[in-house]
């Protein structure tokens, strides 16, 4: 049996679930025609920026107009230095040159802060665990980051908050974007039995907690688009999936939870006869961004279902390597799959 979070949690999360008045709607990412999106991780540098600069004649040609820039620690953080990946991050005036040669594309850069999960990979932690240990959801827990997928920070912690909130906004005032991607997925510590903060807790509670507080800063203070994986917000049982690509540990009713004015990316890599959770999304008044990965028929499948769906919500495509490549524009997916995209009606902004 789970315990409540808070007494008034529940209408809490229900009245920020509720949609934002047009006059505070957050600033949108303008783009021509469905979003082809291009998932980009490890482009921890000025020179990686320039490096990806080169390429974007090449994306620009395929029909790519968006570009998700999973940023995360590799900044040149002013007001928490500490937190820097390397001695050589991204600098204010690289992201501002990368933005600049983009917009000259017909390319939108929308920054990434991997939020809440994966703060660890392999044995190697992310500065804000490493530097603030006592911020970590199972603090001594698994040494070596033995016996665990990654790690997750403690969402019940206000100064987690007071940390991540000013990178965040570093973060978006040297992109000048206009949204954040903030992660959120494959969230699996909440109810572990070393967090001693959330393990008897209700998951779905803790997790839409997580995610309202993010929204709280990027769309209701900072008025940009949020956007974040959809994986834990998706029952898997209900609807067929996995407990990677969907939930098995109860996270899932957050999605009743949380505003709908969130655009989920919704990540599935498999081929599969029918992807449910589009559907799902867009019933409840989500716009949504389906994401593929290395596999060109499962790719290929999810844009079509997805684009079969004829609905204005439904934005684009997102294309993810999880990997940086030599030459992004001939990613096999986007290569074979972005024509797709560009072939479609407008299917939303």
């Amino acid at each position: 049996m789970r315990v409540a979070l808070l007494p008034a949690l529940g209408l809490i999360v229900s009245l920020l679930a509720l949609p934002i008045p047009a006059a505070a709607a957050a600033r949108s990412v303008t783009v021509d025609g469905p979003w082809v999106a291009v998932h980009l991780l490890h482009y921890e540098s000025d020179a990686d920026l320039a490096d990806l600069e080169a390429q974007l004649p090449a994306l620009a040609a395929l029909g790519v107009n968006v570009l998700v820039l999973e940023v995360d620690y590799a900044f040149e953080f002013r007001s928490h230095p500490e937190l820097r990946l390397s001695p050589k991050p991204i600098t204010p005036a690289g992201a501002r040159r990368l933005v600049r040669a983009c917009r000259a594309h017909g390319i939108s850069v929308v920054p990434e802060f991997q939020s809440l999960g994966h703060q660890s990979w392999a044995k190697d932690t992310w500065p804000l665990l490493t530097k603030y240990p006592e911020l970590d959801l199972t603090p001594g827990a698994f040494p070596g980051n033995e016996g665990l997928y990654c790690r997750e920070w403690d969402p019940t912690n206000p100064r987690v908050y007071q940390i991540v909130f000013a990178l965040i906004d570093e973060i978006i005032d040297a992109f000048e974007a206009d949204a954040v991607h903030v992660g959120m997925d494959e969230v699996f510590l909440i109810d572990n039995a070393a967090a001693p903060a959330t393990k008897a807790l209700d998951p779905a509670e803790v997790y839409a907690k997580a995610v309202n507080d993010m929204y709280g800063h990027v769309v209701k203070q900072r008025g940009r688009t949020m956007l974040m994986w959809g994986d834990r917000l998706i029952d898997a049982a209900r609807y067929g999936y996995g407990a990677w690509d969907a939930s098995k540990n109860s996270t899932w009713p957050a999605v009743y939870m949380i505003p709908k004015d969130i655009v989920i990316c919704d990540w599935h890599y498999e081929p599969r006869e029918s992807y449910p959770s589009v559907r799902m999304f867009l019933e409840k008044g989500f716009r949504v961004l389906p994401t593929s990965y290395k596999d060109v028929e499962a790719s290929k499948a999810l844009v079509e279902q997805s684009l079969a769906l004829k609905n204005p919500r439904m934005l684009g495509h997102v294309f993810s390597s999880w990997s940086k490549q030599a030459k992004e524009a001939e990613w096999p997916p986007l290569a074979a799959n972005a024509r797709l995209l560009r072939k479609a009606p407008s299917v939303g902004r």
